[in-house]
């Protein structure tokens, strides 16, 4: 399962990068993640799932096949 989404925690002006999940795994990662957040272990905050985009570039290149499994 190739990753989706980029999981970030949003509190005031700050961001905090957690992790990626594909979405078979999003609910699981949310959950963990408020009751860690319940527990005092990571920061209070928003959850923000940020959906992620395949890119090619000259140095990284992609055959169009593997944007159909994505």
């Amino acid at each position: 399962m190739p990753p989706e989404f980029i999981i970030s925690i949003k509190k005031e002006n700050e961001e905090y990068m957690i992790g990626v999940t594909c979405n078979g795994h999003k609910k699981t990662f949310f959950n963990k993640l408020t009751q860690l957040q319940k527990d005092g272990k990571i920061p209070n905050g928003a959850i923000h799932l940020t959906p992620i985009k395949a890119v090619g570039t000259d140095c990284i290149r992609m055959d169009p096949d593997d944007l159909i499994q994505l």
